[in-house]
């Protein structure tokens, strides 16, 4: 089968291309209008890979907004933008999918219905999320779809091996996951089949650069709604946009730059790569690609689903996307999650579920947040990993109640990244103490030594975290119990260090004066009053 034979193939209203884990455990595969259907009983997304399923998410939200930022809860044509009261329109409207035992399920078909000729993955002139007769292009095999890029040159392969037809070609369920999958975290290794001025800069696929964030339900209706952000983060309406399927035209130009966009709808479906599928058999056997659209990030605010810093190189009022960091966990970024300063902004979905504590439409139970990412490696040209990573905690972290107990956990973060660097310099005065202190070895024993205290100190903070009561509990006690929690840790590994060192470090050096340079008992002291000025100082400083 060819895309250009007339034939339309494989749509996805109705065809299972969606894989979901429902409350038995069990994993299904499900069609666009069977998600919604049933996503009240649908645990979550169970995709080949978390990015994959942030990819799907996207677009089951982008289908949400398109219908409720259009239609009230009764099923009545009443837009939010240019409406009077969207704020409480939209509060009422979300409120009532909310409390309602499944999504309205006729509303949502009578849209897609409409729309239905746009989801057909192979259609002669309008596939979905490609472009028909790609002639400059480049092509590339099946395997790179399923994101099999890092096989070659001695490079770890990245992505599950996949059981079936092979890497030689897929099914037309796995070719829709993988686009999408592929039009969001594409890297940048592509080539352009144009070059000179007027050719905007593409980079990596839009989800690729962000640092994005989203909540967790405890069903997928749960994590659809919490996530449906119909008010932007001055509590005002979105203008109108339109979906990527909503357009008259395609866009098939190379490396397009186009306006910043002003709604949810085109930052969740925005197409950051042209592509179009070869098919034999009705099996995708490769695709051709080119770059698609792009904008400007900066001060991007539309896009509710990344957190924001403020470069150092960048003008005072710019912020960008942050990005995830593969070597930190998702606790020591909490700051960046939750506080807002001068320098960090938090994901619009943060400012929204705040907004639904505050309105009293959240429960007062616990939230969980995830975050999503891809790590590039060489100016974003090769995937280097895949970044996933939850927390749970109290909903009251969202409310006044809340503010001070926020500002006192960062804090105390920053104060566990002091003492876990005083451990890296213990394991690095070991080092010398035994007489290997070239610059090389320091650095990477104390380098290992801290990923390492990161990793034991990880479920502590994570179970203290969950177990923290803002509304009923004292932050200082709380503190208290972390940090002695800390302290004994951090000790105990000290202690196995030293124990573990070469016998040379239990003497130590000497100079050629005959006095001591560095030896381990001296270091282990240095370690601990280190501790224990950076925890008592706080104490000091907090009771004051």
């Amino acid at each position: 089968m060819s895309t250009n034979t007339g034939e339309k193939f494989f749509n996805l209203l109705d065809e299972p291309w969606i894989l979901a884990r429902n409350n038995r455990g069990e994993v299904e595969e499900l069609s666009l209008i069977a998600a919604f259907e049933r996503a009240h009983e649908l645990d979550c997304l169970e995709g080949e890979l978390p990015t994959q399923d942030v990819a799907i998410l996207r677009l089951l939200l982008a289908i949400l907004f398109a219908v409720f930022s259009r239609i009230d809860e009764k099923g009545n044509p009443a837009a939010l933008y240019g409406s009077t009261n969207a704020r409480g329109k939209a509060l009422r409207r979300w409120k009532a999918l909310w409390n309602a035992e499944q999504l309205p399920l006729e509303v949502i078909l009578e849209y897609l219905e409409y729309y239905r000729d746009r989801f057909w993955l192979v259609h002669p002139e309008k596939p979905f999320y490609q472009v028909p007769s790609l002639e400059k292009a480049t092509e590339y095999p099946a395997a790179k779809l399923i994101g099999d890029i890092s096989e070659s040159n001695n490079k770890p392969r990245q992505f599950p091996v996949r059981s079936g037809a092979g890497k030689e070609r897929l099914a037309p369920d796995e070719a829709a996951r993988w686009l999408l999958h592929l039009n969001g975290y594409d890297d940048n290794s592509g080539k352009p089949t144009v070059r000179g001025a007027g050719f905007y800069t593409v980079g990596a696929g839009w989800l690729g650069k962000l640092g994005l964030v989203y909540s967790a339900g405890k069903t997928l209706k749960e994590t659809l709604l919490l996530n449906l952000t119909l008010l932007d983060q001055g509590g005002a309406a979105f203008p109108e946009q339109k979906a990527y399927w909503e357009l008259d035209e395609i866009r098939a130009y190379e490396r397009v730059q186009v306006p910043q966009p002003v709604s949810p709808l085109e930052t969740l479906t925005i197409q950051s790569r042209r592509i179009e599928l070869n098919w034999e058999d009705n099996y995708v056997t490769g695709y051709k690609l080119i770059g698609g659209d792009a904008f400007e990030r900066e001060n991007c605010f539309t896009e509710q689903m990344t957190m924001w810093y403020k470069p150092a190189s960048k003008q005072a009022e710019a912020f960008m996307p942050r990005r995830h960091n593969s070597e930190r966990q998702m606790w020591r970024d909490f700051a960046s999650l939750l506080a807002q300063s001068d320098s960090k902004q938090p994901a619009g979905i943060i400012t929204w579920l705040t907004l639904l504590r505050f309105e009293g439409l959240l429960s007062k139970d616990y939230i969980r947040l995830a975050i999503t990412g891809v790590q590039y490696g060489d100016k974003d040209f090769f995937v280097d990993g895949i970044i996933n990573d939850s927390l749970e905690m109290s909903s009251d972290f969202l409310s006044q109640i809340g503010s001070e107990w926020v500002v006192r956990i960062v804090n105390e973060i920053e104060n566990t990244d002091q003492c876990v660097w005083a451990f890296g310099q213990l394991a690095g005065n070991l080092v010398k103490a035994a007489g290997n202190d070239t610059q090389n070895s320091v650095y990477g024993i104390t380098a290992t030594a801290r990923g390492f205290a990161f990793a034991e100190l990880d479920p502590i903070f994570r179970i203290w975290l969950r177990s923290l009561d803002p509304a009923s509990e004292s932050i200082t006690d709380r503190i208290s119990e972390y940090r002695a929690d800390l302290r004994s840790t951090l000790f105990r590994l000290g202690e196995e260090l030293v124990a573990q060192s070469d016998i040379r470090a239990l003497l130590g050096r000497e100079k050629s004066d005959g006095t001591t340079v560095m030896a381990a008992p001296r270091a282990f002291s240095l370690f601990k009053n280190t501790v224990f000025k950076i925890l008592r100082s706080e104490e000091v400083a907090n009771d004051e």
